[in-house]
């Protein structure tokens, strides 16, 4: 096997090819619930946003000290993610918001969003864990329009993490 050139670390990913994986219903819902669910990917996602996080601060001066204020963490905050596609005759994503309104705890489910690169390879993961879907959103109809219908569905989720991917012809 090769090794790596500089532009396998160097050269920017292409933000039009990534596929969204969404994990297995089963672990977080009863199993009536988890049939009707599909179990692994999830793709044709048109745009997904909301890959983000944010620290909480909070500024605290110190008494002698008038050339700084100090910060200091306070809390880690997700943002949610919005995933959009063309509506199709299958109703995956109504599914699972629907099956969270009955569960006092929700319908969780994990997943990840997946950026390849020009090969089709992953290039970059963003890992979710204890995704909710807390907001789904039908398509905009309009008869003067020949658009893609799209809808929308937005997750709140516990925690993101960047995944580190295996460089080939390394470790």
């Amino acid at each position: 096997m090769s090794e790596p050139t500089l532009e396998f670390f160097t050269d920017p990913l292409p933000k039009y090819r990534f596929l969204v994986v969404l994990g297995p219903a089963a672990a977080h819902l009863p199993p009536e619930q988890a049939a009707l669910l599909p179990l692994t990917a999830q793709g044709a996602f048109q745009q997904v946003t909301g890959l983000g996080a944010q620290l909480e601060v909070t500024a605290y001066p110190e008494g002698g000290v008038n050339d700084r204020v100090r910060q200091l963490p306070v809390r880690h905050s997700w943002n949610r993610l919005v995933l959009h596609r063309g509506v199709a005759r299958g109703t995956a994503l109504w599914s699972w918001y629907r099956a969270g309104l009955g569960n006092p705890l929700g319908a969780r489910r994990s997943g990840a969003v997946v950026l390849l690169d020009g090969a089709g390879v992953p290039g970059a993961v963003w890992a979710f864990r204890g995704g909710l879907a807390s907001k789904w959103t039908g398509p905009d109809l309009h008869a003067e329009r020949s658009e893609v219908a799209v809808e929308q569905l937005e997750i709140a989720h516990e925690g993101l993490l960047a995944v580190d991917q295996a460089v080939p012809g390394l470790g």
